[in-house]
């Protein structure tokens, strides 16, 4: 059977080609097309759980056959109709986690964590006033992006997004939200946890306790580590 393979945005860099003409057996899927492709161009791999599949201009299943003269495509993720979401963000804004979820969800998942850290009135049992979160952004969204690609190279998950807020936080308020997308749920549960943990231990963000009684202490590794979550 004669595929005709459309390609798009970072798919299309890869290939060096927005569409080819491919040759496969008959009783071919989707998916069966798209782990020969990822065969020939291995940078293709690592989007292999964030792509949506689509035949003859409609989102179908990866286990669709395929027939003579079929149109495939499988799309990266999209920010169309998101107002340009932006799934690793640092910002002073406060966070909205059902954009998230919107985000990270696709056809093909079964399940979908989201993870809210919020302030809470007290911490190692001393009373909170209030909490103040600083960062280098410009280092600290590469370090979410990679932890996003660590967990997608561990458990069979899809999309992830983590935003962070930064500045003055209230109790209640949200500080960090991220949502994992998967299949199955164990592997969203499990790779939420180890983004967060790890987002604790590498991710270049501060937090200063402002204490009910006044003072003010930025809280170092040791403690960050329990911190809210």
């Amino acid at each position: 059977m004669n595929i005709t393979v459309r390609f798009f945005a970072l798919h299309r860099d890869i290939v060096g080609t927005p569409q080819l003409q491919v040759e496969v057996p008959e009783g071919t899927t989707l998916g069966q097309l798209w782990a020969q492709l990822c065969a020939q161009y291995p940078a293709l791999e690592p989007a292999t759980r964030s792509i949506m599949f689509a035949r003859n201009e409609a989102y179908a299943d990866p286990n669709t056959l395929l027939a003579d003269k079929d149109e495939a495509a499988f799309i990266p993720p999209v920010s169309g109709g998101q107002d340009d979401f932006t799934p690793f963000l640092i910002t002073e804004q406060p966070l909205d986690g059902a954009a998230l979820m919107r985000y990270v969800q696709t056809p093909q998942d079964g399940a979908v964590v989201l993870f809210t850290g919020v302030v809470r009135d007290n911490f190692g049992g001393r009373g909170t006033d209030h909490l103040v979160y600083e960062a280098y952004a410009a280092m600290a969204v590469p370090v979410l992006e990679q932890l996003a690609v660590e967990a997608q190279q561990q458990w069979e998950i899809g999309r992830v997004a983590v935003h962070h807020r930064i500045g003055r936080l209230d109790i209640g308020e949200t500080a960090v939200v991220v949502a994992v997308a998967a299949p199955h749920r164990h592997a969203a549960f499990a790779a939420a946890e180890q983004i967060m943990d790890r987002i604790k231990e590498v991710a270049p963000i501060w937090k200063q306790e402002h204490w009910s009684d006044g003072e003010a202490e930025w809280i170092g590794d040791e403690h960050n580590r329990k911190g809210e979550g």
